[in-house]
């Protein structure tokens, strides 16, 4: 059984995925075209911001599903996903050498992005395989 607040932490951390998310698009979109807009301060601030209560929303989910043996798998997939995530957005906004190389890992973590989404979704971490024959 979940506590009360459970349902609003994770309509919390549903909430800053999706601003995370679009904040991340809207930066590389702005970056690929050379827009004087990332260089904003709130382009630079909000995303450490909303990460971060994204961050405690995981965690305080988290807390209560390590309680349940069979979604460990489904925890650890989703933390080694964020970690390519994050490396990936690191390589498209400061390490990446070349534009390519740049547009590629922007993409790429928006893929794992979207594998994040579909496991917190079913729980799952081969939710796009097709399953058994029925």
């Amino acid at each position: 059984m979940t506590p009360a607040w459970y349902e609003t932490v994770k309509w919390i951390h549903a909430g800053c995925a999706g601003t995370s998310y679009s904040l991340f698009f809207l930066r590389g979109v702005w970056r690929f075209r050379d827009s004087p807009r990332i260089r904003d301060r709130w382009v630079r601030v909000a995303p450490h911001l909303v990460d971060t209560v994204l961050l405690a929303s995981a965690l305080t989910l988290a807390s209560q599903w390590l309680r349940v043996p069979a979604m460990h798998a489904f925890l650890l997939t989703k933390v080694l996903a964020l970690v390519a995530y994050i490396l990936l957005g690191m390589l498209a906004f400061r390490w990446g050498r070349t534009r390519s190389i740049r547009l590629t890992a922007w993409v790429g973590a928006q893929a794992v992005f979207l594998y994040i989404v579909g496991v917190a979704i079913t729980k799952s971490p081969g939710w796009f395989l097709p399953g058994p024959p029925y």
